[in-house]
């Protein structure tokens, strides 16, 4: 049983019990159109990560089971059985790719100020009270005066966020937002500490850090938006420079917290499964919520699936990003849209706060988009592809691309860019079916944005993070020249090509992550610049509870219901974790090994899986890194893996000086700007885009609310007021007051003229649009 202390929400009934056990289904899959080993993808290309069967009649083709482009096998693996591998505790020290033993440091004390405690003496002995006392408060004197000039000064005089007068607003609905104090005069003296630290968490409870690596955390509730935190001894602090290129990401998503899926918080989901309509994605669990009055255990989810204390375990075990799916719906929600609206942000504000006071940095990542980028559940709705395609495809990537910049604005006020350094525009947009074209024209436009809302300067704002989109690293090797800060993302699943027998040893044997990815990764860094993997996971199959959707079976156990798959194993093999062995964990951890060197730098997906209300453990243990921390199958030092691929042909760091912000950077030629003109004027199925319905920027422009926090004592903190670039002036898109629309969601194939005048029934559903609100 796993330690996880998420509860399931719903834990008085079995879902399953009417139908004796088993999971049926109704429903299609966006592949039974299309469910061959897919010889089309793209050279380089990866294989999706397919979530959900199609509830709603779609007939486009998926690209799930595809086979990733196999790089070559110039990287062999090293010797799987090498000596001091696995079981070892690690600490902090400078690990040598050639070593098989790792050899062990022992750390002192913090070098910043630890908690300090008077020890009683005996009443007798009053001068050697009065010594003691004048020595620790000298100890503490120099111990804060240190702290000031090694950490709060830089920090002020970096950016300045220290010591001014509070602008932001403080409309959030949970007035600890932020996961800090609340103000009041009380004092605590104690901003810092290593390992062996009491930390003192936002609801008030305590705990004992434990961080072997030489992490350090921070928070100073009369400064709480100063950066001092230290993940690592290796990972540069937040008032620091992350060397993109040089220094590595270990990074892990908290996916299934802020859009939630299926299979990663089965929980919420069961609920409703042993029903007429199973609820497939999150517009039918908010659907159904609020039919039945629950919504408050969305919220109550928010609040319990992902807390501080899990910013702590990740730093811990050695890694040092977080990558924080949200929805378009964090900012708003408009027409017949039911999601619940705003909450999201509140508790990612809460993360940002967590993520500073362990030293963590966010991949801000906007997951889901209005008329969803790719059909699939982690969209926010199963179904169909309505961005980029289709009659309203102009029309919600131009909404998308206010939510972009109403993210950029806030993201890179001051307060906040130290900790949210890089911004991914857009998770999965499916390109083989959208089209390169108009993807790539989106991203242009989507860069240009976010660079207008950094603002002017040298290594202003976020990196921007563009997925390649199912397209393949080689599509986007000239991509963007002289573009500032970009990162490429990749994502990388084995678990859904064509399923194997073979299990971890044979793989590992084989080198199989290291001859499928890591030239790849070295070529794109080379021909593109930053390239990241945003998700892999240890799942060398597709068995797991809704790893696929809801219902849907798996193909390795021949039990998938939308198309035939012959049986190639057992899925309780993989699934019931208790039964794993000791030489099985330790194939599994060799496996994450060679996965994190070929991969260079990553982002697992994801951190936590919760458990099943029907079993009460996790039902798909591969997924989850905290779990494998638990039971010994995930290394406790992610620094272990350098050297488990060969690497014959590396980077060479660093990067070029316009890659990373410096001389050059944002001067891309306006030949290739002239390329990608937006918006488009034609899409894969709209031969001219002035035929189909579009909207006017003349809305009012909203903003994000910051975090409601005040500083303690006497001190005053500048939230920001949302918006980093007030040059920033352009209105919002939103519909022409006199025209009909088609829903956001209704699918590529109706043909409406671009304006259809209001009148009747499509007059009475534009009333129901919500309007956007006021700028804050």
């Amino acid at each position: 049983m796993s330690n996880t202390p998420y509860q399931p929400v719903f834990t008085n009934t079995n879902p399953y019990a009417a139908h004796d056990g088993s999971r049926d289904t109704q429903y299609d899959t966006p592949e039974t159109e299309h469910l061959q080993l897919h010889d089309d993808l793209p050279p380089g290309a990866a294989a999706p990560r397919f979530m959900g069967a199609a509830a709603h009649d779609a007939n486009r083709s998926s690209f799930a089971s595809s086979n990733p482009t196999l790089q070559g096998d110039e990287y062999a693996m090293n010797a799987a059985n090498k000596p001091g591998f696995y079981g070892l505790d690690y600490n902090d020290s400078d690990l040598n790719a050639s070593q098989a033993n790792f050899p062990k440091e022992s750390y002192g004390g913090s070098p910043y100020l630890g908690e300090k405690a008077a020890y009683p003496a005996k009443k007798s002995r009053k001068k050697a009270i009065l010594i003691g006392t004048a020595a620790i408060l000298a100890v503490i004197a120099a111990a804060v005066i240190a702290v000031y000039f090694a950490v709060i000064k830089p920090k002020q005089d970096k950016n300045g966020t220290s010591g001014n007068t509070s602008s932001g607003d403080s409309s959030s609905p949970d007035s600890s937002s932020n996961g800090n104090g609340s103000g009041g005069t009380k004092t605590n003296i104690v901003v810092t500490g290593g390992d062996g630290s009491t930390v003192t968490m936002d609801d008030g409870s305590s705990f004992t850090y434990k961080n072997s690596f030489g992490g350090t955390w921070y928070y100073d509730p009369a400064n709480p938006l100063v950066s001092g935190a230290r993940a690592q001894s290796w990972t540069p602090a937040l008032n620091e420079t992350f060397k993109f290129g040089e220094d590595i990401i270990r990074g892990v998503n908290v996916g299934g917290w802020l859009v939630t899926e299926p299979f990663i918080v089965p929980a919420l989901y069961e609920k409703y499964v042993n029903t007429s309509t199973p609820v497939n994605d999150e517009w039918e669990l908010t659907t159904r919520m609020a039919a039945d009055g629950s919504l408050g255990d969305l919220e109550n989810h928010y609040k319990t699936f992902i807390t501080e204390n899990d910013f702590a375990e990740i730093a811990a075990a050695g890694l040092n990003f977080v990558r924080i799916p949200i929805p378009y719906w964090a900012i708003e929600v408009r027409e017949n849209e039911p999601f619940l609206p705003k909450t999201s942000w509140t508790y990612f504000l809460k993360a940002v706060a967590w993520a500073r006071k362990y030293g963590l940095r966010i991949n801000l990542d906007l997951h889901s988009l209005p008329g969803s980028q790719n059909g699939w559940n982690h969209s926010g709705r199963l179904g169909d592809i309505n961005v980029l395609y289709g009659p309203m495809g102009v029309a919600n990537a131009q909404r998308s691309l206010d939510y972009i910049r109403i993210i950029a604005e806030f993201i890179s006020q001051p307060q906040y860019s130290d900790v949210v350094v890089m911004f991914g525009i857009t998770n999965e947009p499916f390109g083989p079916t959208i089209g390169k074209d108009a993807i790539k024209q989106y991203y242009v436009k989507a860069y240009e944005t976010v660079r207008t809302a950094s603002g002017t300067g040298e290594g202003k704002g976020p990196w921007v993070v563009m997925h390649d989109a199912f397209l393949g690293l080689t599509e986007w090797k000239s991509f963007l020249p002289n573009g500032d800060r970009v990162q490429l993302d990749i994502h990388q699943y084995l678990c859904f090509n064509g399923q194997s027998a073979d299990d971890y040893g044979v793989r590992i044997a084989a080198g199989q992550p290291c001859t499928a990815w890591a030239s790849g990764q070295n070529d794109s860094m080379t021909a593109f610049g930053m390239t990241h993997v945003g998700e892999w996971s240890m799942a060398i199959n597709d068995c797991g509870l809704w790893v696929n959707g809801v219902n849907l079976g798996a193909r390795f156990d021949g039990s998938f219901t939308a198309s035939h798959f012959d049986k190639t194993g057992d899925c309780v093999t993989y699934t019931d974790y208790t039964t794993y062995n000791d030489q099985w964990k330790a194939d599994m951890q060799q496996f994450a090994l060679q996965s994190m060197s070929a991969l260079q730098n990553w982002f697992f997906w994801t951190w936590k899986i919760g458990n099943s209300s029907v079993s009460g453990r996790v039902e798909s243990p591969a997924w989850s890194y905290q779990l494998g921390l638990q039971e010994g199958w995930m290394p406790k030092d992610p620094r272990q893996s350098e050297g488990a691929c060969e690497n014959s042909d590396p980077f060479n760091a660093p990067l070029q000086a316009w890659q990373t912000g410096g001389a050059g950077a944002g001067d891309v030629p306006q030949t290739f700007l002239a390329q990608f003109p937006w918006p488009p004027t034609s899409l894969t199925n709209v031969a001219d885009v002035a035929t189909a319905p579009q909207y006017t920027p003349t809305g009012t422009i909203v903003t994000l609310p910051g975090p409601s926090i005040t500083a303690s004592g006497t001190a005053s903190v500048s939230l920001g007021n949302g918006w980093n670039n007030p040059s920033d002036t352009a209105q919002m898109f939103v519909p022409i007051a006199t025209c009909g629309y088609l829903d956001p969601w209704m699918g590529p194939n109706a043909s409406p003229a671009a304006c259809p005048p209001l009148s009747g029934t499509a007059a009475a559903r534009r009333a129901l649009i919500t309007p956007p609100p006021s700028r804050r």
